[in-house]
């Protein structure tokens, strides 16, 4: 059995993608693709329960080999844009919502469960045939995503409405919309799959 345990390399962006109309915050923040902690679990077994005075329990149950892999990483970083262009550049998808730095909001977590059973069925000099069974995602955790945009990049924290809005006695110009679902996942992950594959290898030389 092998384990594998490890905290990623924070990947830092600073890129000048997003402005915004209040002072300034800080600009250099966590990459969107960064998780900073990882959990690598690999393992990897064959088992071989009957020996050779067992001769048909062992051509059944030996020769089997089953493997897996378990993985488990913190949220990733998200961006809350303001949609609306609150600054009035033209640009309706640089604007971030005001008070808060680049990728200040921290997306759901993940974990993974993958396995393989595989067993030789035929070896000969030069041609090797397996049967393998894998499966991803073996216990269909809901690995949540929030997503709002095809890419999966834009993450609208809200609406800027530029007309006027009066509250009590007083009139506003311009007021922003706060949405029910910023930070609440709206897509996920694969869910489980299984697939069977048959392997040959043959040896040429």
């Amino acid at each position: 059995m092998r384990l594998m345990m490890g905290r990623t390399r924070l990947s830092l962006d600073d890129r000048q993608l997003c402005r915004i109309h209040t002072p300034q915050v800080r600009n250099v923040a966590q990459a969107q693709r960064t998780s900073r902690h990882r959990l690598a679990l690999s393992w990897i077994t064959e088992p071989r329960p009957f020996g050779r005075q067992h001769d048909l329990l062992g051509f059944i149950f030996n020769d089997w080999k089953i493997s897996g892999v378990l993985t488990y990483g913190t949220g990733r970083p998200v961006e809350a844009r303001i949609s609306g262009d609150p600054n009035r550049d033209e640009n309706s998808s640089n604007d971030r919502l005001p008070g808060y730095g680049r990728n200040a909001f921290v997306g759901p977590d993940y974990a993974t469960n993958d396995m393989r059973v595989s067993r030789r069925l035929f070896a000969h000099d030069k041609t090797k045939l397996a049967l393998m069974i894998e499966s991803f995602n073996l216990f269909n955790r809901n690995n949540e995503r929030v997503q709002v945009s095809d890419d999966g990049f834009l993450n609208s924290a809200g609406q800027f409405s530029q007309e006027e809005k009066m509250i009590g006695s007083i009139t506003f110009p311009a007021y922003y919309r706060k949405p029910v679902n910023f930070m609440k996942a709206t897509n996920a992950y694969a869910p489980r799959q299984v697939q069977l594959a048959v392997a040959v290898n043959v040896l040429t030389k």
